[in-house]
């Protein structure tokens, strides 16, 4: 089994460029997977693993092959290397580059009455990562990014979802083509906004639907709300009028999910 002790490797640097920079992991088509639960759920998710990086002290060979296959080659690091490529605090000292997958609208395969949700522009990693483990718990159809502000395979938002950025059923795509999608498609759309709204309580979910939330700075554009079927509004008694955009879906999520009976 091949070993790579130096972090002036060649191969290391480029591991590197792809832990740090969207660049060199859209160039590539490849990015870093840190720890085992996560490679789990990606090779769950049909992500292909392509290489396994892994400590000896920390891991064995038998573990390590339990995370991928026979199909992903198998790297002996040191503690130094692997500290170098980690991201994280904690060490579990396994990293994996996969291939990344095309993330259009095209790729998404739904049921007869699904239930999906939209974001459009979020830009804090933190919160993508906990609307996509909200959508993993709520067993959502799909979720749909639209006017993306960044990388979803960033180190960030792997982390943040725990892994939950493979389990779902994700797309990207322009507002504009994020609507004739759902229009395509007879999804009913519901935008989360303040603008001429009724209490989310009051509408019917069971039909197909798709859930929009914007950001909390500015919320969602007029073409959202003007394509919406029906504008809706969580009520709040406090001062302020917006929560986290993440809280927010949850609550809509798990109300859609209510009415269909879980």
């Amino acid at each position: 089994m091949k070993q790579i002790t130096s972090i002036q490797n060649p191969f290391i640097k480029q591991l590197v460029q792809l832990q740090e920079k969207a660049r060199a992991r859209k160039q590539s088509g490849t990015f870093l997977i840190e720890g085992q639960r996560e490679i789990m759920l990606a090779t769950k998710g049909g992500y292909e693993i392509e290489t396994i990086l892994f400590v000896p002290e920390l891991l064995t060979e038998h573990q390590v092959g339990q995370l991928a296959g026979r199909e992903a080659n198998y790297i002996q690091i040191t503690k130094e290397v692997y500290q170098k490529l980690a991201y994280r605090d904690t060490t579990e000292g396994v990293i994996a580059v996969a291939k990344s997958k095309e993330l259009s609208l095209d790729t998404l395969q739904l049921g007869e009455n699904p239930l999906v949700v939209v974001a459009e522009a979020p830009e804090k990693p933190g919160n993508i990562g906990a609307l996509l483990r909200t959508a993993d718990a709520a067993g959502v159809d799909a979720v749909i990014i639209a006017n993306s502000k960044g990388d979803l395979y960033s180190p960030n938002i792997i982390r943040s979802s725990v892994g939950c950025l493979f389990t779902n059923n994700i797309a990207t795509g322009t507002t504009d083509e994020v609507i004739s999608y759902l229009n395509a498609n007879t999804i009913n759309i519901y935008c989360a906004t303040l603008q001429n709204a009724t209490s989310y309580h009051l509408q019917d979910y069971t039909l197909p639907t798709a859930l929009v939330v914007g950001t909390e700075a500015t919320g969602l554009t007029q073409q959202w709300r003007d394509a919406a079927k029906q504008n809706i509004i969580i009520p709040m008694s406090g001062e302020i009028d917006s929560m986290n955009v993440s809280v927010a879906a949850a609550i809509l999520i798990f109300e859609a999910k209510r009415q269909r009976g879980f």
